[in-house]
């Protein structure tokens, strides 16, 4: 065929009106295939005969020459004749309708196509409709059955359908008590399929019209007659699934169409072709299965169930695949955490460890330094525990005793070993090594006044003048006691040798504590020394930083950690009237 300068044209003829599914469904199918393999490039043209409601011949006459009139200046090249009626009406008008166009039929057995007598230029799609092939299908779901019922209604093509399937069912009848259902009211077909037995198998047919003469749209015609049903319908098309019918073997519309719109795309393109089968196949609706208790084992292999439900892994497989991705990542990304966690716990833990090992080295040193002036604390108590002892007994060697001298030196001894203990008590712990740290809460006043006490002797030997100023309240804070006061210790002892060369009268120690903002509290330590040349305040943290001679520059360091570790922070300055002084802040301890 050969097509100059202009797009193709094409004319689909529909048998009946566009209320036929079967017809539709197959045009559909025909312009989907046709517009897609063209790009849209072409001309496509539907007419709707009528002639299930208008079947007179004048009507044919009358369409004919309409549209003869109407594409008499834009003859198609193709015409698709969809059904026996419309290949029919093509046949028979083809002049001044389509003088030159291929046509191109289809949704018809080979057998009719044979009575037709069609010219052998046309080629079509032959269609199957093989009603044995349905009563096979129908045997294998109900092997128990007793009785078959075929449905036919009184339209020409209905009673066409019948003699047919007299001939096709002819053996396979034989094996059932058979009865033809025809001639009937859509009521009559109703109130007898009430009655059938339960084993029974009902093929439906067409109905187009019923014995009243009242015109049907089949599938409407077989869901009436499926609502009172008292067995499984059948039937030889693919509408009527979900209008009542269990299924059937057929060759489904959408592919009919397919098949037709390829012979169309082979004639515009000039190549011959013959006519070609659709290939039917079982279809079948899964919800009349499960309402019938049809078992879909005992389907012919290859047979498709429509409306069948999905199971839960073919419904939210892709939710369920999201949700265990999901759940293995956040299992990963946990242990990932529960390492890391661990991992941190045993930084923390080797940490504290080695804070405990370095600050009781510190401690060590800051006893050994202050052993002296210890050592003298200790003299005090215990000289004068001697003195009152000897001076008792030489009041006991007298004549008249006088007693209440030597309870008043029994009291003083007693006060001079409390004494002599604190001193002890005090160096112990500064001496004692733990293996872990023991956080309490306390008054940040008493641990300043029992470093004071330590220091008292050192200071005293110094010729340095301790002023203290507590705030009167307490001061709560969360941490090791020892070690913060072991922090006022280091703060103290370089803030006395920041004194030594300044004059003995103006060496002055002073301890202040404060509130800070932020719930926190300040202590702070400061001295009348020569103070920190600027260049070297921010170095005074440093590890092995030092400006003594004789220093390990690991004091100040050592305490920055311990301040840190408590959630503190510890800073240096000078004082505007000379001197330097050193804050720590640490938190307040929540009440309760």
């Amino acid at each position: 065929m050969e097509i100059a300068r202009r797009v193709p044209r094409i004319l689909i003829l529909y048998p009946y009106d566009e209320r036929i599914v079967a017809t539709t469904e197959a045009g559909e199918a025909v312009r989907t295939r046709l517009l897609e393999v063209t790009n849209a490039k072409i001309e496509l043209f539907s007419e709707f005969l009528d002639l299930s409601r208008f079947p007179e011949r004048e009507h044919l006459e009358r369409m004919a020459r309409y549209l003869s009139a109407k594409y008499a200046d834009r003859q198609p090249d193709v015409v698709i004749a969809l059904g026996e009626e419309s290949a029919r009406f093509i046949v028979q008008n083809r002049n001044g309708l389509a003088d030159h166009a291929k046509i191109i039929f289809g949704g018809f057995s080979r057998a009719t196509a044979n009575n037709l007598k069609l010219p052998d230029d046309m080629i079509g799609a032959l269609s199957e409709f093989d009603i044995l092939k349905t009563a096979e299908m129908a045997r294998r779901l109900q092997p128990q059955a007793h009785h078959l019922y075929i449905i036919g209604g009184s339209a020409d093509f209905d009673r066409a359908w019948l003699a047919t399937a007299r001939t096709d069912l002819a053996n396979f009848s034989k094996d059932y008590e058979t009865t033809y259902l025809e001639n009937l009211t859509i009521e009559e077909f109703t109130r007898r399929v009430a009655e059938l037995p339960r084993d029974s198998i009902i093929l439906a047919l067409t109905i187009f019209k019923d014995s009243s003469g009242s015109n049907f749209i089949p599938r409407e015609a077989i869901r009436q007659i499926a609502q009172t049903a008292s067995a499984p319908i059948y039937g030889p098309y693919p509408t009527y699934i979900d209008y009542g019918a269990v299924g059937g073997n057929f060759v489904t519309f959408n592919s009919l169409g397919t098949t037709m719109a390829d012979l169309a795309l082979g004639a515009i393109a000039g190549k011959g072709g013959s006519s070609v089968d659709a290939p039917p196949t079982y279809v079948v609706d899964a919800r009349q299965l499960r309402h019938w208790g049809l078992s879909a084992a005992n389907l012919p292999p290859g047979a498709i169930q429509m409306f069948k439900e999905k199971t839960f892994w073919e419904q939210y497989h892709y939710v369920i695949i999201a949700t265990l991705a999901v759940i293995t990542a956040q299992g990963v990304v946990i242990t990932g955490l529960l390492i890391e966690r661990r991992r941190r716990r045993k930084a923390q833990s080797e940490s504290h460890r080695r804070l405990l090992e370095v600050v009781h080295l510190n401690q060590s040193a800051t006893a050994g330094a202050l052993s002296a002036s210890i050592a003298h604390e200790l003299n005090q108590p215990l000289g004068a525990i001697r003195s009152n002892a000897e001076a008792a007994a030489v009041i006991l060697r007298s004549e008249t005793p006088d007693l209440k001298l030597i309870e008043q030196i029994l009291v003083d001894i007693r006060d001079d070993d409390q004494r002599a203990h604190e001193v002890i008590s005090q160096v112990r712990n500064l001496l004692k090594k733990r293996g872990d740290i023991d956080c309490q809460t306390f008054d940040l006043n008493d641990v300043a006044a029992s470093a004071i006490k330590i220091l008292h002797g050192e200071a005293l030997r110094r010729g340095v003048a301790v002023h203290t100023y507590p705030l009167p309240r307490k001061l709560p804070i969360r941490a090791d006691k020892v070690h913060v006061q072991q922090v006022i210790l280091n703060l103290a002892t370089n803030a006395m040798d920041a004194m030594l060369d300044v004059a003995a009268c103006d060496r002055r120690l002073i301890i202040e504590t404060a509130l800070a903002r932020g719930s926190k509290v300040e202590l702070s330590v400061s001295d009348t020394g020569r103070g920190i040349p600027d260049g070297q305040l921010a170095s005074v943290f440093e590890p092995f930083f030092t400006t003594k001679p004789t220093g390990t520059g690991l004091g100040l360091s050592i305490a920055r950690a311990i301040v840190e570790t408590y959630g503190g922070k510890i800073s240096a300055g000078n004082r505007p009237q000379g001197g330097a002084i050193f804050r720590i802040v640490l938190p307040l301890a929540q009440s309760g």
